[in-house]
């Protein structure tokens, strides 16, 4: 098992990385001391492949716990979402020491944490992702949430997890696309502040987007380090931590243009990854030649998003209500290099559309904007 932390004092937690740790979730959380009565915030999908084996799990361990399952997909990110959730914990008598188990992908994590944060003024919780794209990052940093209709996470608050189970054997049932959608933020942590892990990624990339557990084990490992070390450093994203959102500003203004559906958030962010990188180039942050490296590792990955029907003036008008911008202005994280990277609202802004079109192109049949 590979245990990481994150260092936020008297809120320090465990990041436990393993296979079958779903299967022994009541007994770590004995170990931990987490609690003694729970509600586990599930999907339906989620539910038919894992809510049992976790049920009976905390059963064993002698823990008292319920269930809420929700559809699963993006949309369902929604204050009505939260709505149900609450009722239904109000229903079962929750109370403020209460557990809540995300059991789930990004989505479940956001709803089940903002849930987490709003019942009864706040209620610990504890993270259990299944998908790619959460154990590396989601999962990780107390970001919690939920969409609106003009903006991605617009309605949401910073209510760090207990603990984060991260069982590897759930990514067996995940797939490719999915996995080609978690492997987009593996690629961000790289890009922005790993070279060497940028260049393992390079020659282990086949191996990644076949699950062969060792390599994979190794990429989780590493990015939930990059990730543990950023919100360590910067839990309230003052500073370091926006750098995160690389690929995001453009990604996010995609999926709310898209009403958040036929677009999974890791598709968004390749694209927005490759658009903002190509402006980095145009700005003069970032050398043609480190542009050339990325641009060629990209677009040798298997992905095919389809993508149409956005205007540009729609796209500009989501990302001028992005939450890193300031004073008016539309703040983007800058690559300087591989592995090193800038947050600033100084871009060539003129750029946008062209950079946007490019990315597309790479991804799919170069259908453009209107």
């Amino acid at each position: 098992m590979i245990t990481l932390h994150v260092e936020l004092g008297a809120r320090r937690y465990p990041i436990l990385i393993a296979p079958a740790l779903l299967a022994q979730t009541g007994e770590h959380l004995r170990r931990f001391d987490a609690g003694s009565r729970f509600v586990v915030i599930t999907n339906e999908i989620v539910d038919q492949y894992y809510g049992e084996r976790v049920m009976l799990s905390l059963s064993h361990a002698g823990l008292t716990a319920d269930k809420i399952s929700v559809p699963d997909g993006e949309p369902q990110k929604s204050l009505t979402t939260i709505d149900f959730i609450i009722g239904r914990m109000l229903e079962l008598q929750c109370d403020r020491q209460t557990v809540v188990l995300a059991l789930g992908g990004g989505v479940i994590g956001d709803l089940a944490g903002f849930a987490a944060s709003c019942y009864m003024r706040g209620t610990p919780f504890i993270q259990m992702p299944t998908t790619l794209l959460a154990q590396v990052d989601a999962s990780i940093g107390g970001k919690v949430g939920v969409n609106h209709r003009l903006g991605k996470n617009m309605i949401g608050a910073f209510h760090q997890p207990r603990l984060v189970l991260i069982d590897i054997e759930t990514l067996h049932t995940l797939p490719p696309h999915e996995i080609a959608a978690g492997f987009a933020e593996i690629v961000k942590h790289a890009l922005i502040y790993d070279r060497p892990y940028f260049e393992f990624l390079e020659n282990k990339r086949d191996r990644i987007m076949a699950v062969e557990e060792e390599t994979m084990t190794e990429a989780i490992r590493r990015s939930c380090e990059i990730k543990s070390e950023i919100v360590s450093r910067d839990e309230r994203e003052a500073g370091l931590r926006g750098l995160l959102n690389f690929g995001h500003t453009i990604g996010h203004a995609l999926e709310a243009a898209h009403g958040f559906t036929g677009l999974r958030h890791g598709e968004a962010v390749w694209i927005g990854m490759l658009a903002e990188a190509y402006i980095a180039t145009k700005s003069q942050y970032l050398a043609d030649s480190e542009f050339a490296r990325l641009d060629k590792f990209l677009r040798n990955l298997p992905l095919s998003i389809q993508l149409g029907g956005i205007s540009m003036d729609e796209i500009e008008y989501l990302m001028a209500r992005d939450k890193k911008n300031a004073a008016g202005a539309i703040r983007m994280v800058m690559l300087q290099t591989i592995g090193q990277a800038t947050l600033t609202a100084e871009w060539q802004t003129d750029c946008l559309a062209e950079a946007i079109r490019y990315a597309l192109a790479a991804f799919e049949d170069g259908r453009e904007f209107q």
